[in-house]
This record gives C-alpha cells, structure tokens and sequence, in this order.
C-alpha cells in the first residue's frame, strides 16, 4: 500500500510556527523534529500510512519544541531560531504542496504581539495538559433520579 501525505496547516507566530496534521484517530504516531525539518508519519483509522517531510523555511529549534496529539489531529509547535522574524511559507522551497495550507482561522499580523502570543502558546499548552490527564469520573450521587421526583409528585 502507497503512502500518503497527511493533510497539514500551519500558521506564524513572533516565536513559534505552528503545524497542524489533520489525522482522525491516528496510531503509530512518530513525530522527528530536527533544526532544519520535520518527519511525521502515523496511521489512519483505516490503516493507510500517512507521511509528511518538511524542510523548514528557516533553521529552527528543536530541543525547545513540542507536539500534542488529540483524537482529530497531531499539533507541534516548533520554536524559530531567529525570533520576531516572519516566514512568508513553511517550507524550504517555493513550491506548495497541495496538502499543505494556511491556517487562516489562526492566521493573523502578529507584529508587536508577542505578550499576547506568549500568554495563547502558555494557555494552549495547559489545556492539552489537562486533557491528555486522566482523572477518575466525578461523584453523581447528588444528582436527583427523575423517577423517585415523578413518584413523589403524584402521590
């Protein structure tokens, strides 16, 4: 069975670049992180392989980058190497991939925000934090059984 290539979005930040790769119920799940690009591969839930390699447009920093995996998707965000300096693509090359596409619902001109996307990165990272942490299922014995109420109505 072919490859293929997992559909990707990604957006620009002052600090960080953020990928998104679009795999529902992914397994097998291997992300590699170098300063110049990116390996991912993983599984569907049909069991194609799926498999994207990047050359970054810029060098980035890869010991201080991270990737969340959620039932829908597989995120990473990769910190730049040279900060507050916008990259016009992802990749290396002028050429655009067609399963490559802006992120335009998180797109923005970030110039002299990045308090704000310092505090969204921080704010981002905890909720994966508190999801991916498994608690036990809250008490429900104080919730009311609507039998016993309909009984003790008509009675």
């Amino acid at each position: 069975m072919a490859r293929q290539h997992a559909r990707t979005l990604w957006y620009d930040r002052p600090r960080y670049v953020f990928m998104e790769f679009c795999v529902e119920d992914s397994t097998d799940v291997h992300v590699l992180l170098e300063d110049h690009r990116i390996v991912f591969s993983c599984k569907n839930a049909d069991g194609v392989e799926l498999y994207n390699e990047i050359e970054f447009y810029a060098k980035v920093n890869s010991k201080d980058s991270q990737d969340k995996r959620s039932g829908r998707s597989i995120t990473c965000f990769v910190r730049k190497w040279k900060e507050k300096v916008a990259w016009p693509r992802l990749t290396k090359e002028d050429i655009k991939p067609v399963w490559l596409s802006v992120d335009f619902d998180n797109w923005r001109d970030w110039e002299g925000d990045e308090e704000v996307e310092l505090a969204q990165v921080e704010h981002y990272a905890e909720l994966l934090q508190k999801v991916s942490t498994k608690r036990p299922p809250p008490a429900m014995d104080d919730l009311d059984d609507d039998s016993d109420s309909a009984n003790a109505t008509s009675s």
